[in-house]
């Protein structure tokens, strides 16, 4: 941990967030929140708490990026502060966009906030990014769309493309240099049999190249305003009750059927892949994400079969 590389031993405990995703291995699904993930698996790891989720869709329905109302949201923080005592708080991790809970924009302010209280009380502020980097919200990573600095930030996903496991872990250069002093003189104690591996690391350098030859890393910008309003134009669906965006991605949430949760969508889901579209449900949320280099007509094609597929459905 870095917080021992700084001579900060009493620091162990970790704050995730209700419906947040960061993996399935246990420390991932400790600090992630979604219930489900955890149901088979036992305790986990000790000294984990979580703050609530941002989502509020009694004010902030059918909202265009960033929600108006939830920055107060943050203030959860404050309040496991004072219950665990914040010099025992290592780290809170949060998505910036919180992804396989349905596409959960983050208030206006609220990721501020965050970033204000951690500091305030030496806590370290981590970022995954593994859905929000590289280019998917129309810069590199989402913490230049906020403005909001993280102490450490995940990646892994569109550093390859997808096309080989790679992950990779940035930090302020403090922290970097927390680890390079070493612990009983090895820089990072821990590593794995396939850290560096050389057809992850071509993969990767490959897809860098990539971006910047093509300009994806920003391209997302010039497309978002047409691709927020063709989300919108499905407020009127049938059986929507909420949509949202930001960046390249965006929600479309259907009232769940009585008596069978997420059949609704996986129903839109069936129907969208016999027209020739694939899409992503989770639960009863339609959560799209679609590749960068996608053009205006395939924008166009893509909500008007989900328009399609949601008038099929009883």
């Amino acid at each position: 941990m870095p917080t021992i590389a700084r001579g900060e031993a009493q620091r162990f405990r970790l704050i995730g967030r209700e419906r947040g995703y960061h993996g399935v291995n246990f420390g991932g699904m400790a600090v992630g929140g979604l219930q489900a993930n955890k149901r088979m698996f036992g305790p986990g790891v000790a000294g984990v708490d979580h703050i609530r989720h941002t989502h509020d869709p009694a004010r902030n329905s059918f909202s265009r990026g960033q929600p108006a109302q939830g920055a107060e949201f943050a203030e959860e923080l404050e309040r496991l502060c004072a219950l665990h005592d914040p010099s025992t708080i290592a780290a809170v991790i949060v998505e910036p966009v919180a992804g396989s809970a349905g596409v959960l924009v983050p208030p206006k302010g609220y990721l501020e906030r965050l970033r204000e209280i951690c500091t305030r009380h030496g806590i370290l502020l981590i970022f995954d990014e593994v859905i929000t980097g590289f280019g998917r919200l129309g810069y590199p990573f989402a913490s230049q769309r906020f403005g909001v600095t993280p102490d450490l930030f995940t990646t892994a996903k569109g550093l390859t493309n997808g096309t080989v496991p790679m992950g990779a872990v940035f930090a302020r250069d403090a922290l970097y240099e927390a680890f390079m002093r070493g612990h009983d003189g090895i820089e990072l104690f821990h590593g794995y049999t396939y850290s560096g591996h050389p057809l992850g690391c071509a993969a990767g350098i490959g897809t860098l190249e990539t971006y910047h030859d093509e300009g994806l890393l920003t391209r997302a910008q010039s497309l978002e305003k047409y691709w927020e309003d063709a989300a919108h134009s499905l407020k009127d669906a049938r059986h929507v009750v909420d949509v949202r965006n930001c960046g390249l991605i965006g929600a479309i949430e259907l009232e769940p059927r009585p008596g069978a949760p997420g059949r609704r969508a996986y129903e839109a889901f069936v129907k969208a892949f016999e027209s020739g579209l694939l899409i992503r449900v989770t639960g009863d949320i339609i959560a799209l994400s679609p590749p960068l280099i996608i053009e205006k007509p395939q924008i166009d094609r893509l909500f008007e079969g989900i328009r399609e597929a949601l008038q099929a459905l009883p």
